[in-house]
């Protein structure tokens, strides 16, 4: 197996640093790029960081990960909520997936509380800012060396 981890980003996740800064921070995309190739080199993993704003190519990168992944960290932003072929793709992948949220969802708008995400979720990481990612990255080398001493 694999030790690459896919981290895909949903709809204007791009927009980071500069979108609603008193939600989301100001670190941009490209930091958290940035974050997470360091804590997954740090842990012995690779990345595959993605960001779209389209569904379908989000879908594409979870059957691609199918092949390449031991893991998916996925912020599928407002597909997190409307997306049934986000779903539908996230539930044809067995490893662990980590749903991720840079802001704790369940604090906002009720629009945002219900993920059709987490239904096929491992685990869930919401409201820790940008350092979410890193977090998330330790969880899923974590989890996937459980895996692995199976």
């Amino acid at each position: 197996m694999t030790k690459k981890i896919f981290v895909l980003n949903g709809p204007n996740l791009n927009l980071l640093g500069q979108r609603e800064p008193a939600i989301y921070g100001t670190t941009t995309l490209a930091d958290i790029k940035e974050m997470c190739a360091a804590k997954a080199k740090a842990v012995g993993f690779e990345i595959d960081f993605r960001q779209t704003n389209f569904e379908g190519e989000l879908v594409e990168s979870v059957h691609q990960a199918r092949n390449e992944a031991c893991g998916i960290i996925i912020n599928p932003a407002g597909y997190t909520f409307t997306s049934i072929a986000l779903l539908d793709a996230l539930k044809t992948f067995d490893p662990p997936k980590i749903e991720l949220h840079i802001s704790n969802v369940h604090a906002r708008e009720s629009i945002y509380h219900n993920s059709l995400v987490s239904r096929v979720a491992t685990a869930i990481m919401i409201g820790f800012g940008a350092s979410g990612y890193e977090l998330a990255i330790q969880a899923m080398a974590d989890m996937v060396g459980r895996e692995d001493r199976r």
